[in-house]
């Protein structure tokens, strides 16, 4: 796949809004006793302190306070995640949100801040089999880069001085399988959301996943979540369908940092 071309489909596409499945509220056992409408109080030193290491992580804004979707996640074979959205990219918005990963005791184990950097649309058979790992590359390979001139357009020039530096391209590595195989095939799974505690709106959608991860100039961490979405249902209407590519970026979040009231 041309990855280095990727950002020449960008599009801003609203996100959508659908229906849970079988009467579930997702924000029912949501983590961190996160309902939808709690208000979010979150310690911005980690996202600055990364910033200011080169990431690409956006700060959240002052309207960046209350959860307005909760969605689960099913990925196989059996990883579970949350998404808590403090934005979720109506009106050609960047979705913001809290991903927060529970380990087999049901404790949190890690939460990651996140916020949308583009979203592409494969626009042909063969930019989707590598999308979804459906080709043996793409989505799957050992590492991503992201390169200057792709960014060029989306951020001003003093970020992508503290991001590039002298260089034009940044690095990142698979974080998931054996770091020497040359394909790892994407996590697949569903992502159920609801918009309002009712569940009367919200999505639902299969997704193709990969984690890829470099480290910062302080020695932190920052993620770049590929996440390929083929929309099944919103608002419970099978008839609006889509498939897009997600590329976010997550920065590591200590819990004792958020307060969600």
């Amino acid at each position: 796949m041309a990855w280095k071309d990727v950002f020449s489909y960008v599009r801003a596409v609203a996100a959508n809004k659908g229906i849970t499945q079988g009467g579930h509220h997702a924000d029912a056992a949501a983590p961190m006793g996160a309902r939808i409408g709690s208000v979010v109080q979150l310690q911005c030193s980690p996202i600055i302190r990364a910033q200011a290491g080169g990431s690409l992580i956006a700060t959240p804004s002052a309207a960046d306070t209350r959860i307005l979707a909760v969605s689960q996640i099913r990925l196989e074979p059996h990883t579970e995640l949350y998404r808590l959205y403090l934005d979720k990219g109506d009106d050609d918005a960047k979705e913001k949100f809290l991903q927060v990963f529970c380990g087999d005791d049901g404790k949190v184990a890690e939460v990651l801040y996140c916020t949308q950097l583009a979203r592409v649309i494969p626009e042909t058979a063969d930019d989707q089999d590598a999308y979804t790992g459906a080709a043996g590359h793409g989505l799957g390979d050992p590492g991503y880069t992201l390169w200057r001139e792709q960014l060029a357009d989306m951020l001003d020039a003093a970020t992508l001085d503290t991001v590039f530096g002298a260089l034009d391209r940044v690095d990142y590595t698979r974080d998931a399988g054996a770091p020497d195989a040359q394909f790892v095939k994407p996590f697949e799974g569903r992502e159920t959301r609801i918009d309002d505690a009712a569940g009367v709106h919200g999505l639902r959608q299969q997704m193709y996943f990969m984690p890829y991860v470099r480290t910062l100039a302080d020695g932190g961490r920052e993620y770049l979540l590929i996440t390929t979405e083929i929309v099944e249902s919103v608002d419970g209407d099978t008839d609006r369908r889509g498939i897009h590519v997600d590329f976010v970026i997550g920065v590591p979040v200590e819990q004792e940092r958020i307060v969600i009231q």
